[in-house]
């Protein structure tokens, strides 16, 4: 589940980014009203076009996912797999007994 929100989340993502890149951009229009254009400076721009409505729902489908993904994230839920921890070893109770060396003998 959190495996496919990741994939909804990523392609939002940059489905958003191709959309925003493709608009055309708002500042000639800032521009000419300066210049004595008949368009206002800050009014209403009409009807909203195909690519405002689909930048803004991909804009709320990426914060719902990222909202989803960061609940999930906070209890525990997680895509990587957590590899299982090797076995510790015990140390053993009793120390281990070393025996004495040999004396050196005397014999010449």
């Amino acid at each position: 589940m959190i495996t496919l929100i990741t994939l909804i989340h990523i392609l939002a993502c940059l489905f958003l980014i191709f959309v925003v890149l493709i608009q055309s951009s708002k500042g000639a229009e800032l521009g000419a009203a300066f210049g004595g254009s008949s368009q206002t400076l800050f009014g209403s721009r009409g009807a909203a076009t195909f690519l405002s409505k689909v930048t803004a729902i991909l804009a709320t489908l990426f914060m719902v996912t990222s909202l989803v993904l960061s609940i999930a994230a906070s209890k525990g839920t997680s895509v990587v797999k957590k590899t299982p921890q090797p076995p510790v070893q015990s140390i053993p109770q009793e120390p281990v007994k070393i025996p004495p060396a040999p004396e050196p003998s005397q014999n010449k």
